[in-house]
């Protein structure tokens, strides 16, 4: 994903004299094109990002058309009241980007988790959130993100992540994408680098004789409500996500449910536990530990379905 982000901004960067990227001290080895070509576009601010937000809510006050980039818990626990004062209390057009979403930096430890920022990103007045499955939709939220007018938060992964798509979709403001529909056993929400996972989940599950709906959810915040309570009036319902269970894509589902008087026939989440990640280790080996793989979300799913 970092690799189309880049490519991205280089081309917008020629469109719009106006754009700024800030940087958190990080992303030389990504931004190294970037910097070759539009060194006078980009800022690093070093390792300050509660001045890397404050100086984006400065630039964009100035007119200029901002990305703020670092690691997803740098770029969003660290500067916490700086985004919720100085960019949604005024409604500016900043675009937090948190890169190594989830598990991502897995063998650095709890310091680099990316856990909590779907429910903090959520909980700001003004804030869109979103959370692209693979680089066509992160190139096709980049678009729509030059088109809104207030703050967005954007997570994506470290790299390598599989494509959900053969090529950009075509996105509307805050509605999933029907990415897998194979039956009306059950259907999977999804967000992030969690989508690949649930289509492979949905496929072992057809071997099986389940056959079901995979939805990606790029838009946590407006969540695609209308989505939520039409699946949830008829069909099983489940969410995936490499996040806490508290305050992310799950719980804007169960939301979303109870305020709409919908009870699905089963409702499940999976997510990471209300808990630190005290053992470090690859991304995939995390995965497996808290149940996040695609064989471990088949054999709950199969269970429920029972």
């Amino acid at each position: 994903m970092r690799q189309t982000f880049v490519s991205k901004l280089l081309d917008f960067a020629v469109r719009y004299p106006e754009l700024m990227v800030v940087s958190g001290d990080l992303g030389y080895s990504v931004f190294e094109p970037f910097m070759a070509q539009r060194a006078g576009q980009f800022l690093n601010v070093g390792i300050a990002e509660q001045d890397m937000i404050g100086i984006s809510a400065g630039l964009a006050l100035s007119g200029k058309k901002v990305f703020a980039y670092s690691i997803t818990p740098f770029s969003t626990v660290r500067p916490l009241e700086q985004i919720r004062m100085d960019v949604c209390y005024h409604n500016l057009p900043v675009r937090i980007i948190g890169t190594g979403a989830g598990l991502s930096y897995g063998t650095l430890g709890p310091s680099h988790h990316g856990t909590e920022d779907l429910a903090l990103m959520r909980a700001m007045p003004n804030m869109v959130v979103c959370a692209p499955a693979d680089k066509h939709e992160l190139a096709a939220l980049m678009d729509f993100s030059m088109r809104h007018a207030g703050p967005l938060y954007m997570r994506i992964g470290r790299a390598s992540e599989p494509d959900v798509h053969k090529a950009a979709p075509t996105l509307k403001f805050g509605e999933g994408l029907c990415v897998l529909n194979e039956g009306n056993d059950f259907a999977i929400l999804a967000c992030g680098n969690m989508v690949f996972n649930s289509m492979e989940a949905a496929r072992l599950l057809t071997a099986k004789g389940k056959r079901g709906q995979v939805y990606s959810m790029p838009f946590v915040k407006p969540l695609d409500s209308a989505l939520v309570l039409k699946l949830g009036a008829r069909l099983p319902l489940f969410t995936v996500e490499e996040h806490s269970i508290m305050g992310g894509l799950g719980s804007a589902v169960a939301e979303a449910l109870a305020d709409g008087g919908v009870k699905p026939p089963a409702f499940q989440r999976f997510a990471l536990p209300d808990a630190f990640q005290k053992k470090v280790g690859k991304h995939d080996y995390l995965r497996q530990l808290n149940g996040l793989t695609a064989p471990q979300i088949a054999a709950s799913i199969a269970k429920k379905l029972e």
